[in-house]
C-alpha cells in the first residue's frame, strides 16, 4: 500500500530549508533523492508526513477494510484520532521527483532524509498502527535505559519512520507529536562547514549512536523543527 514517504509539510519558509540543505526549491518544492519539503503549512513546525502509493483507490479500500478513517481530495487524508494525532495523508504517486539543484558542491550538500521522529507516550499503540494499520515494516524495537528511550524504527521506502518513547515518563493515551527530522549528508564535514560558514549554528562533528556514523546538531534556522544531520555507514 505504502511505497514510500512523498513529502514533509512544513510551516516555515522555503529558504529556510534551502540554507540548511543546500539545494534550491521549484515550485515551493524542495526535493531531495528521497523526500520532499513543501512549505507555508498550517498545523506545527512539521505539520504533515504524506506517504506515496502506487493507487489511492486500493489504498482507500485497504485502510477503510482495516478501520482507518480517511477522507478523499487531492490528498487521502487520514483521521487524526486514527493516526494518535500524527498528521497523516497519502498521495498517488508513479515516479519519484528529481533533486533540487544544489546551491553548493553536491558533496555539501543534504542528499537524502535519513528518519523521521515521532514522539509517542504508547509505543504498542505505535506498533498496531504503523505496523498492522498502514503496514510499514518494523525493522527495530530497542529500549536502552542509558538514553531513556525505547525506539521503533519503521522502515518506509529508503528512509525510516522513527517511533521513540521516553521510559521515564511511562505510557499514556496523550496524542503522539510529529517531531524532528535526520538528513543524511555524504561528507557532513563538508556540510557542517557550510553551514557554519553561512552563520548556521551547528554543533561539532561527533560520533553517532550508531557504530561508524557522526552527527551534527543543527540549533538554528530549522523552522523549530529538530534537526541532525548523519553521516557515515547505515544500519537499518
Amino acid at each position: 500500500m505504502i511505497d514510500a514517504l512523498d513529502h514533509l509539510a512544513i510551516a516555515g519558509e522555503a529558504a529556510t530549508y534551502e540554507t540548511l540543505l543546500g539545494r534550491r526549491a521549484v515550485d515551493g518544492r524542495l526535493q531531495t533523492r528521497n523526500v520532499g519539503l513543501t512549505f507555508g503549512a498550517s498545523g506545527g513546525p512539521l505539520a504533515k508526513m504524506v506517504f506515496a502509493t502506487g493507487a489511492l483507490d486500493a489504498a482507500e479500500r485497504l485502510l477503510g477494510r482495516r478501520a482507518v478513517p480517511t477522507t478523499r481530495g487531492v490528498l487521502l487524508e487520514i483521521d487524526p484520532a486514527a493516526s494518535h494525532g500524527t498528521p497523516i495523508a497519502l498521495v498517488e504517486r508513479q515516479d519519484a521527483p528529481p533533486p533540487s539543484p544544489a546551491l553548493c558542491d553536491e558533496a555539501a550538500a543534504i542528499g537524502e532524509l535519513d528518519h523521521v521522529v515521532i514522539r509517542s507516550p504508547n509505543p504498542e499503540r505505535a506498533i498496531a498502527f504503523y505496523a498492522g494499520r498502514l503496514g510499514l515494516d518494523l525493522r527495530l524495537d530497542r529500549s536502552n535505559p542509558q538514553w531513556g528511550a525505547r525506539l521503533l524504527f519503521f522502515r518506509c521506502g529508503d528512509l525510516v519512520v522513527e517511533i521513540a518513547h521516553d521510559l521515564r515518563r511511562g505510557v499514556s493515551d496523550v496524542p503522539d507529536t510529529l517531531w524532528g527530522l535526520s538528513w543524511r549528508a555524504a561528507d557532513i564535514a563538508a556540510a557542517q562547514a557550510r553551514l557554519k560558514a553561512a552563520g548556521v549554528v551547528v554543533s561539532e562533528v561527533k560520533p553517532g549512536r550508531r557504530p561508524g556514523t557522526q552527527i551534527v546538531a543543527v540549533s538554528d534556522r530549522t523552522n523549530g523543527v529538530p534537526t541532525i544531520l548523519i553521516g557515515g555507514q547505515r544500519h537499518w
